[in-house]
């Protein structure tokens, strides 16, 4: 579906249906940003983790697990 044939479907609706169709893709931009925002959240806090975890995992007493 193209970007003219959506238009023409507006067109042909009335003033408040519009502002569904509005109301919806207003809604359907902020899910895309939240979700967008949570992938972005979740790298900066897996790079801000790993030095922790690191030093949880990196020791001889658990040198035994690397080889499995």
């Amino acid at each position: 579906m193209s970007a003219q044939s959506i238009i023409e479907k507006l067109n042909d609706l009335p003033p408040d249906k519009v502002l569904e169709v509005e109301d919806f893709i207003d809604f359907l931009r902020q899910r895309a940003q939240r979700e967008q925002d949570d992938i972005e959240l979740t790298k900066a806090m897996t790079t801000l983790s790993a030095d922790a975890f690191n030093r949880i995992w990196d020791n001889p007493e658990d040198a035994v697990y690397d080889a499995l």
